[in-house]
């Protein structure tokens, strides 16, 4: 039931309000129903509206996007490829990819926009007709502290549907990534999050390509 339906049921209910004890404990359920309901919908709604991928605006994307301080990074990156629908063989175009991830230190260069914090080093792509993107980016560094690999974190959206962070991606030659860490992957399905790179005129060329999830929330 949604929120109008049981609004109007409160209000005829309060219309044709008996004050004895079993009326008022149904009056308290539906209101508390009410309450429920209309405090889980904000909930969503502010949830919707905090994900870095609406911080720009879908008009102003491209397939195409390169990341800040790129030109500056000595382990530059194209990370390059295509999304599929859930068949796995379907092109799916139009598509939002939203990349963010740490410097080459290995940690978060946080900035701030009004009362909002949000990391620097993040990027956006649409996928083309064909399902293409690219993001001109950069290898992140180890974060040793935390013993944290190389790892970029991207979030993904179809139209009409909430947005669905993916797992992050790895480096194949990270030091960080053992032996006994590639064997979780291999046991959890989870191989093609690590990235093999190739070295062409001074960039470090990735390609991942990407399914879309079967199961994605519609935006109601």
């Amino acid at each position: 039931m949604d929120i109008y339906k049981i609004f109007i049921v409160v209000i005829d209910f309060w219309g044709n309000f008996d004050p004895n004890p079993n009326h008022i404990a149904e009056m308290k359920n539906l209101i508390t129903t009410f309450c429920l309901i209309c405090f889980y919908s904000a909930i969503q709604v502010v949830s919707a509206q905090t994900s870095p991928i609406y911080d720009r605006a879908e008009s102003q994307l491209s397939n195409t996007d390169t990341i800040p301080d790129y030109r500056s990074k000595t382990n530059k990156l194209k990370l390059t490829g295509i999304v599929y629908q859930n068949d796995g063989v379907t092109p799916a175009k139009d598509v939002i990819l939203f990349i963010e991830q740490p410097d080459e230190n290995g940690d978060f260069d946080l900035r701030r926009s009004g009362d909002e914090r949000y990391v620097f080093h993040r990027s956006w792509v649409k996928t083309d007709e064909n399902g293409r993107y690219t993001f001109y980016t950069f290898v992140p560094g180890n974060d040793r502290r935390y013993n944290q690999m190389q790892q970029i974190f991207p979030t993904i959206k179809e139209d009409s549907k909430s947005e669905v962070k993916l797992e992050s991606l790895l480096f194949n030659d990270d030091p960080l990534l053992t032996k006994r860490c590639r064997k979780r992957l291999a046991k959890k399905g989870h191989e093609t999050r690590i990235l093999d790179t190739k070295e062409e005129n001074g960039v470090l060329i990735a390609n991942k390509d990407i399914v879309l999830p079967k199961h994605t929330e519609p935006i109601l």
